[in-house]
């Protein structure tokens, strides 16, 4: 071996010293990127739960909110929104006196957080379609057949009391919570409705007549008061005319007569006394 053999060598072993760490570090960046690249964090956002999928199998733990890892590939994580959420329904029942009736119902629910997983893997992400609604329109049907259609209207606070208990205790059968219920509005038919405005006019009708009656039984009773009070002055005056008061006229009467005599006495035939009306009675007096 001469010595160009010895150099080439040298170079040969240099080159391959060289390329080794590159080789190396070009290796380990495509692994790094690859598994960047197969997402191995998650992220739960405000108001929402992870649920963990091995293979598409549920698992039991539930991630709140924040960063997490997964393993690539293994597993999978769906988010579940556990805010408030509002849902209106509307519904058609019947009453106990036989009358339709169309509600509107609107409730504000929510997942309980800590189940998110068993709501996923019982119910899916639509658990409104298939859940809620159907619960709304069977409390609606079950609880309007106890009241008549009057009282859906006068005991509208016990109705939707009487709603709200039983769709809680339906919902949260499936992890699903109800933080508020209320009946945005009851609709009947056409005729139903005719009956109870001729009904409102007729109690209407009723009660002015009823205030027409005692008005006027109050008027008669104060005219009768006042004729009361009348009689009982005349019934006074009357027992305050004494005797004297009697006599009294009598004297006036006479004085009035003896003003308008002339003078000259009654011409009187055949003798007697001369006549001389009250003079008797002056002197008595």
């Amino acid at each position: 071996m001469d010595e160009r053999d010895v150099y080439r060598a040298k170079e040969v072993m240099q080159s391959a010293m060289k390329k080794g760490p590159m080789r190396a570090a070009v290796i380990i960046g495509a692994i790094l990127v690859g598994f960047l690249f197969l997402n191995p964090w998650v992220q739960i956002g405000a108001g929402e739960r992870g649920v963990v999928l091995n293979f598409g199998a549920v698992q039991d733990n539930v991630l709140d909110e924040g960063l997490h890892f997964r393993v690539p590939v293994m597993q999978k994580v769906v988010r579940m929104d556990v805010k408030v959420q509002k849902a209106t329904t509307d519904a058609a029942a019947a009453s106990s006196n036989l009358q339709d009736v169309s509600s509107t119902v609107a409730i504000n629910y929510r997942i309980v957080p800590d189940k998110a997983n068993a709501v996923y893997q019982s119910i899916g992400i639509h658990f409104k379609e298939r859940i809620i609604d159907p619960a709304v329109q069977e409390v609606v049907k079950a609880v309007t057949a106890r009241y008549t259609a009057e009282e859906l209207i006068t005991k509208r606070s016990a109705v939707s009391d009487a709603m709200r208990a039983t769709l809680t205790e339906r919902l949260m059968a499936h992890n699903i919570a109800v933080e508020a219920f209320s009946i945005v509005g009851f609709s009947f038919s056409k005729i139903f409705m005719e009956a109870i405005e001729s009904k409102q006019t007729a109690e209407q009708l009723a009660l002015k007549a009823q205030r027409d009656l005692e008005r006027i039984k109050i008027e008669a009773e104060q005219k009768i008061t006042a004729a009361k009070a009348e009689a009982e002055s005349l019934r006074l005056q009357r027992a305050n005319i004494s005797l004297d008061l009697i006599e009294l006229r009598k004297v006036e009467a006479n004085l009035k007569a003896i003003e308008k005599w002339n003078g000259i006495l009654p011409q009187v035939t055949g003798g007697g006394a001369v006549p001389f009306i009250g003079v008797g009675e002056i002197q008595k007096r």
